[in-house]
């Protein structure tokens, strides 16, 4: 039997070791090889990324690329089968919602979960609400107000009043609150699924400009799931492909164009085409 040989660390590898340890440092979440299965289904086939301190990550593909399932591991909902998530450097497995939302992570989804009948601040509190002190725990209307004005004057989003429905705003605006109510929950890295769906230039024009604000005031990173590339480059620090539950393509944005993104996808579709041919 060969006994196992120790390796005394070289000075290379103790320079890798504290590069690691910076490189950790410095990222607010990194996933390697995540893999999900539903039973027969893989919709992650080995999924690795990295998200920088107060950086915009844009994840880009098509309907069943696995974006939204990476998006459900992310944010505690699903449990990746294979790989390791890392969350301010240390591993993390996400065990629920309320466990990622404790640890500063906070998604928007596309149905918002907005009350539409509730006042703008009733929302922005909801299920989060301000009690006084005293035997009989009344909401604090009053303080609840004034908190969800001043974080939307904070972060630039301009309503007539607090109390005004939700029901009464565009969809942007909505999009907006929900936003805005992530942020005010003490987010860290804030998830938006879709955040420009279904919407007219002008209200885009509105979330883009929310989401770059947010970038500047730092200490905010944000993965973006998207489906239009060209919104995506003007947004984001990198962009990340995905196609068929894999990464095809990781880039800074700066660096690649629409016209390089979809020359991508025509490749891998015709190689998909072709090989479903035989």
């Amino acid at each position: 039997m060969v006994e196992p040989v120790e390796r005394q660390p070289d000075a290379a590898a103790s320079s890798n070791a504290y590069a690691n340890v910076a490189e950790s440092a410095a990222l607010a979440m990194r996933g390697d090889q995540l893999v999900k299965r539903f039973g027969a289904v893989t919709a992650l086939d080995g999924v690795s990324f990295t998200l920088g301190k107060g950086e915009i990550l844009g994840i880009l593909g098509d309907n069943g690329a696995g974006k939204s399932t990476l998006v459900k591991i992310l944010t505690g909902f699903h449990q990746q089968t294979s790989g390791t998530l890392y969350v301010n450097g240390q591993e993390m497995l996400l065990r629920s919602v309320d466990h990622a939302r404790a640890l500063g992570i906070e998604c928007v989804y596309q149905d918002l979960a907005l009350a539409n009948s509730l006042s703008i601040y009733h929302n922005m509190f909801l299920n989060r609400e301000i009690v006084r002190r005293g035997p009989f725990r009344l909401l604090d209307h009053a303080r609840m107000r004034e908190l969800a004005a001043q974080c939307l004057d904070d972060i630039g989003v301009h309503v007539p009043s607090v109390d005004l429905p939700v029901e009464r705003l565009s969809g942007g605006q909505r999009q907006a609150i929900a936003v805005a109510r992530a942020v005010h929950s003490d987010a860290k890295i804030l998830l938006l699924d879709e955040p420009l769906a279904a919407m007219g230039a002008r209200e885009a024009a509105l979330i883009i400009d929310l989401v770059l604000r947010l970038k500047e005031k730092g200490g905010l990173s944000i993965i973006m799931i998207m489906h239009n590339y060209a919104q995506t480059l003007d947004i984001a620090d990198r962009i990340m492909l995905m196609q068929r539950g894999r990464v095809t393509f990781e880039q800074h944005s700066a660096q690649t164009s629409v016209p390089e993104l979809m020359d991508i996808v025509r490749r891998e579709y015709r190689a998909m085409r072709s090989n479903g041919a035989h």
